[in-house]
């Protein structure tokens, strides 16, 4: 493990260059964007996705696949609904028992496939493992102190890579659950986006701490219902993760749907923005999926709806509020 490739010049690739960097390893970043490659071989730095931060000048970049999948270990930052084409492009160039540690969060739009089956269809044969958890890129990029899940299959692979990837301030916590881990990942965004709307409509703290509560419950319906375990959901790619991502502006699903909630359009939002806004694309994935397994997930289902199915925003509140009462741990 003593050089690390990434799949990814956005903010969190960059961010887990750097810190794989702190590790002590050799590390290499792929982005598709000449300038991003440019201004880190030049500036060391990455004005486009992370500005502000200064890179270390060891930290390189690169164009060609061919030269980051020559590593030990290569993390797969790509967003979601790019990553089945991201390893597709990887295949050519992929060397028997390379590690593939996947780092972006979502369920597949065209097929409800988790990162892990993605991945696997292109690269088959390649040990994968799965990094997930509260975590912003800002504040990893700083050295601010992180703590995340690192799920994998092989507790001796597993352990090798958060070895190679720990450091003082970014303590990956070893997991097995690689289900768990990605339905967290994936439905926290779309649960963000609802909490959003609760604060930019107004309708208060607790209206947001019951959403949470709710939106964890539905989260860990669908994760068992994939065959994740409950506890994985309760720690830092479930609970953890939602907590931060539902409660911040500096998440982007959050401030997408506090700008939803304040009337904003949703085309209008997004092309504002430079960087991917997973839970736009996962929650129909979600809810299709869900629906194929029984799972009901209402809130996850209202957010889709306002996103994808052109629903008011306050049908869809009506819509939630007017459900019959049940028992909580339904």
């Amino acid at each position: 493990m003593k050089k690390i490739g990434v799949v990814g010049g956005g903010a969190w690739g960059t961010a887990l260059a750097l810190t794989a960097r702190r590790a002590g390893r050799e590390v290499l970043l792929w982005a598709r964007e000449p300038s991003v490659v440019q201004a880190i071989n030049t500036a060391h730095s990455n004005p486009d996705f992370l500005p502000g931060i200064d890179l270390d000048p060891a930290l390189l970049a690169t164009d060609d696949l061919a030269e980051v999948a020559a590593s030990d270990a290569v993390l797969l930052v790509a967003p979601a609904q790019h990553l089945r084409a991201a390893c597709r492009a990887l295949a050519p160039y992929w060397r028997p028992g390379v590690p593939a540690v996947i780092c972006a969060k979502g369920i597949e739009l065209a097929s409800c496939a988790m990162m892990q089956e993605a991945v696997a269809s292109e690269l088959p044969g390649a040990p994968i493992a799965v990094l997930s958890g509260p975590t912003f890129a800002i504040e990893v990029a700083r050295g601010l102190p992180t703590a995340i899940t690192l799920a994998c299959d092989d507790a001796a692979l597993g352990t090798k890579l958060v070895e190679a990837l720990g450091t003082a301030t970014f303590r990956p916590y070893l997991s097995n659950d690689l289900v768990g881990a990605q339905i967290g990942g994936a439905v926290k965004n779309v649960l963000a986006i609802a909490c959003g709307i609760v604060e930019g409509r107004g309708l208060g703290d607790n209206a947001r701490a019951a959403l949470i509560t709710r939106g964890l419950a539905e989260l860990v319906r669908l994760a068992v219902a994939m065959g994740g375990r409950p506890e994985t959901l309760m720690g830092l790619s479930g609970l953890g993760d939602l907590i931060l991502t539902a409660s911040s502006t500096q998440s982007r699903n959050y401030s997408l749907g506090f700008a939803l909630g304040q009337g904003r359009p949703l085309a209008e939002i997004l092309d504002s923005r430079q960087s991917v806004t997973e839970g736009v694309y996962s929650a129909g994935a979600v809810v299709e999926l869900a629906g194929r397994i029984g799972v009901e997930m209402p809130i996850s289902a209202a957010v889709d709806a306002v996103i994808n199915r052109d629903v008011g925003l306050d049908e869809a509140i009506r819509s939630l509020l007017s459900r019959p009462f049940r028992n909580e741990g339904l």
